[in-house]
């Protein structure tokens, strides 16, 4: 039964639509499933990842212990996902099935509609709470226009994580390249802190991932720009991204606050610290309603990338 599967998938679709279709299909399952609420890969792999750090991460040599650590933690599944690989009915199924779990932007909106709502109540307590749970700044002494504006920050900064580093790296090796991505950028979200802890031990979760997010970010922006405001967009990514700490977070949110016509950046506690940023984009400060148009704009970029991804695979078919 599974030969004949295979032959049929192999008879009615061209290799050259396999990752394509296979996309598309994992895009799909997420808008209509979001992560599944228990037992999610990526939270195994977290706390498979907090035990390599608590074994390893003990003061002596902590720059080549985080090395070996992001290699424990990654590379056999790495290797597993190479081991699984296959050119039928399966491996794009597999493909799929990776893909999706490497995905988070029903998640991603879901976290983002939940603050706006609270906005449009008027519910400042709930709001500061709720994006409190997606970005690493203090919230409890926020305004509206500062939740609005820390959960636009997150919104445009994770849909290169959540969404497009992920697809991208499929583009280019299937399941294998999803499951990299997602996996490097899950461990820089855990070790990649500049602190006493961390300093050492995760400057190879950091540099890894600035590196496999270097092409994605700025593809991401363009994107941004090309489904907004395009002019403004473009200008504020040349004009500020270069100023922002990290190399890749600020192209993605320069492009995107130029493209919804706000400011972002500012000054925000981390940590106990307060940190003054640059601005970015121009316009006027963000609201609640805001919030919904970086989710759109989010969706819109996604939707680009596919069409292309598709148009791309007919051509080569």
């Amino acid at each position: 039964m599974s030969q004949t599967l295979s032959d049929l998938w192999l008879s009615a679709f061209p290799s050259a639509l396999w990752l394509p279709t296979a996309a598309l299909a994992a895009v799909l399952l997420d808008r209509l499933l979001g992560e599944v609420p228990r037992w999610h890969p990526l939270a195994g792999f977290g706390n498979l990842a907090s035990f390599i750090e608590k074994a390893l991460n003990r003061g002596c040599c902590a720059r080549m212990a985080g090395i070996l650590a992001w290699a424990l933690a990654v590379l056999p599944w790495v290797a597993l996902a190479i081991w699984f690989k296959r050119y039928d009915f399966w491996g794009w199924l597999t493909d799929t099935v990776l893909l999706y779990f490497a995905l988070g932007g029903r998640s991603l909106a879901e976290h983002g509609e939940r603050v706006a709502r609270d906005l449009a109540a008027g519910d400042l307590p709930a709001a500061r709470e709720h994006v409190g749970w997606i970005v690493s700044r203090k919230t409890s002494e926020l305004d509206e226009s500062g939740v609005a504006k820390a959960c636009v920050e997150s919104t445009l900064e994770n849909g290169n994580d959540a969404i497009f580093g992920a697809l991208f790296w499929f583009v280019l090796f299937g399941g294998v390249g999803a499951v990299l991505f997602r996996l490097a950028n899950t461990l820089d979200a855990m070790w990649g802190y500049k602190n006493e802890r961390f300093f050492y031990f995760g400057w190879a979760a950091a540099r890894i991932d600035d590196v496999l997010n270097y092409l994605p970010a700025r593809l991401t922006a363009l994107s941004y720009a090309l489904c907004g405001e395009t002019k403004r967009g473009m200008a504020c990514w040349r004009r500020q991204a270069p100023g922002w700490d990290s190399p890749n977070a600020g192209p993605v949110m320069a492009a995107g606050a130029g493209s919804l016509g706000l400011i972002l950046g500012g000054a925000a506690i981390y940590h106990g610290k307060l940190e003054e940023r640059p601005p970015l984009g121009e316009g006027r400060p963000p609201r609640a309603e805001d919030v919904s148009r970086a989710i759109a704009l989010v969706r819109r970029s996604l939707a680009l990338w596919l069409a292309l991804y598709l148009m791309a695979g007919v051509a080569c078919a």
